[in-house]
């Protein structure tokens, strides 16, 4: 039976006024900062990323799950939270983009739970207009749970101190990060670079943690009351005993928590492997491919001819892949880098893709399959050319333009979609047991080059 007792914890979540302005550095150094002083700190970030949650949860010691409103949904947020609030003695929440932009936003998610905000603001070439924009952003929703601000990139102690004085009565002083090369996290053209990737991350966090330390109190906020779920989570072992391959490196990472949490709760074992250094495949029923980084390692990936072949063998012999944005990438002809260098892929999937230094995709996505109807978001600087038939397309629910297309051939299926899976568990079951597929699938006729 549920536990129907409600879980009272400190709780923040981390916003700004805009993207770019170091959410993350500050969420992780609070993490890192309470977590030395000995506290059980769980995180969470708000919206579609994977690049931050590695960062936070390098800075924490602990797993760390989205929170949205409309992808993850208001029932199982409200459980993450209320299971995080029963163990942990802080939960932070790093929040997407500025506070108050988007459908949902953080600040309707901060509302919905009732977690005070804190407000980081760059205060570089700032002195008392500081002050103005967080009296703005504390009182421009009057119904807001807001607590204080924090002032990242500022000059020195004394130019701290300059911003703290010049807050309006009731708006707490959280602290100051310094502008220092130290402590900002270095970022590429997907968002910040992998946390296994920089080798003095922890010096960072610990830099950034002392800098807080230093510069206010570091007292916890008052706890907040998370209520207990409405209804018991079943999940059914649809998946018992099987297999599923994951592939797991630098070039493929971009995994949700909740994904993986959801498949072994289905019943099935997850098993790591490695498209860059591994020369076969383990033993497995099924695999997913996940996003990632496949245009920064085109030449080991397409090298290792022997996982290629293996790939292959897989699908030849009926067993079911699921391809994620890179994981669709390495399935083509042929992926182009930025620079125009070419990589010859595995060919499971007819068409190939160019990387670009705009933007071409950032969206949120609910996909009809034939498996069921699932939700997750895109997120792509490549364009892709591919002769199949769509199986499906993705709807956003506000930015209608962006309908990613589903393709299928066999037991593969691959988008640019990636699916959060605990949106519909039966469906993503169904994507990975073996068996016949559960609908027809795309004809290899050739149809019209579609660009994603």
């Amino acid at each position: 039976m549920t536990d129907s007792t409600s879980h009272a914890c400190p709780a923040l979540l981390i916003a700004a006024p805009a993207s770019g302005q170091g959410k993350t550095t500050v969420t992780a150094a609070l993490a890192r900062l309470h977590t030395r002083q000995g506290k059980k700190v769980r995180v969470f970030k708000c919206g579609p990323d994977f690049l931050d949650p590695m960062i936070l949860a390098r800075a924490s010691g602990a797993p760390v799950y989205q929170l949205d409103l409309w992808m993850v949904g208001d029932t199982e947020s409200r459980r993450l939270l209320w299971e995080a609030a029963g163990d942990a003695d802080l939960i932070l929440i790093e929040g997407v983009m500025g506070l108050f932009d988007g459908t949902p936003s953080a600040a309707d998610l901060a509302r919905r739970f009732g977690v005070p905000v804190l407000a980081l603001i760059d205060g570089s070439g700032m002195a008392q207009t500081f002050g103005a924009m967080a009296h703005g952003m504390a009182t421009y929703q009057a119904d807001l749970p807001f607590s204080g601000v924090l002032a990242n990139r500022t000059g020195s102690a004394r130019h701290g101190e300059i911003l703290r004085d010049c807050l309006p009565a009731g708006i707490k002083w959280y602290g100051a990060l310094p502008r220092s090369t130290a402590i900002e996290l270095p970022s590429r053209h997907l968002g910040l670079v992998q946390a296994e990737e920089l080798q003095d991350l922890d010096a960072r966090l610990d830099a950034a943690a002392d800098a807080l330390a230093a510069s206010a109190d570091t007292t916890l906020p008052a706890p907040v009351s998370f209520a207990a779920p409405e209804q018991e989570r079943h999940i059914p072992p649809l998946l018992a005993g099987i297999r599923i391959g994951v592939a797991r490196d630098t070039s493929f990472a971009f995994l949700y928590q909740a994904n993986l949490d959801l498949l072994r709760e289905l019943g099935a074992e997850l098993i790591e492997f490695s498209p860059l250094r591994d020369r076969q495949l383990p033993e497995v029923d099924s695999l997913y491919l996940p996003g990632g980084y496949p245009e920064l390692h085109l030449e080991p990936l397409q090298a290792n001819q022997a996982m290629g072949a293996a790939i292959h063998a897989h699908h030849t012999a009926g067993k079911p892949i699921h391809a994620e944005c890179g994981g669709m990438l390495y399935l083509l002809d042929a992926l182009t880098d930025k620079d125009g260098a070419r990589g010859e892929l595995l060919g499971l999937l007819p068409g190939s893709a160019q990387m670009h230094k705009k933007l071409k995709a950032l969206a949120l996505q609910e996909i009809e399959l034939p498996e069921g109807r699932l939700r997750g978001h895109t997120y792509h600087y490549s364009e892709l050319a591919c002769t199949l038939t769509p199986l499906a397309r993705g709807v956003c629910p506000t930015y209608k333009r962006t309908a990613e297309a589903v393709y299928r051939i066999g037991r593969l299926t691959a988008s640019y979609i990636h699916l959060y899976m605990p949106s519909n568990p039966h469906a993503a079951a169904a994507l990975f047991l073996p068996g016949v597929a559960p609908a027809s699938t795309a004809s290899l006729e050739t149809a019209a080059a579609q660009p994603a």
